[in-house]
């Protein structure tokens, strides 16, 4: 499988997984729709990565990769970026943190932050394909 390849097949992925975000908020469900809105984003950027041919198999380490060879030169907005390490960090207190109450509004924003992200990330991802940038 070529990187273009599998960078297209993870911004759908992205996407399909920013649905998944909206229909855990429709029912509802803030938590989950919480953490596919930052698996969304994560899933977006390990996209970009693919190109450059990078990955990690953390969390962190994507974040960081991202952060060093995306963001610093330039290829995504870097006010975006930052919805990425802040979604990691409610997802985590979303997920593991004891008496933690997920309001509409939490799940709403993070949804938000997630489809600029995502739409971001495709932007990118589309630009560095055509412009073959390596």
């Amino acid at each position: 499988m070529s990187r273009d390849n599998l960078a297209n097949y993870r911004i759908r992925r992205a996407k399909d997984i920013l649905i998944e975000a909206e229909d855990n908020f429709n029912q509802k469900h803030y938590g989950l729709s919480i953490n596919r809105s930052y698996y969304a984003m994560f899933t977006a950027a390990r996209a970009i990565l693919a190109l450059r041919e990078m990955d990690s198999s953390k969390h962190s380490g994507v974040i960081s990769l991202f952060n060093q060879h995306i963001v610093k030169v330039g290829l995504f907005p870097k006010e975006v970026s930052k919805f990425l390490p802040k979604a990691k960090d409610i997802r985590e207190h979303a997920d593991y943190g004891d008496f933690v109450e997920i309001t509409e509004d939490d799940a709403q924003i993070q949804i938000s932050r997630a489809a600029q992200f995502v739409e971001e990330a495709e932007k990118t991802t589309q630009g560095i394909i055509r412009g073959n940038q390596t």
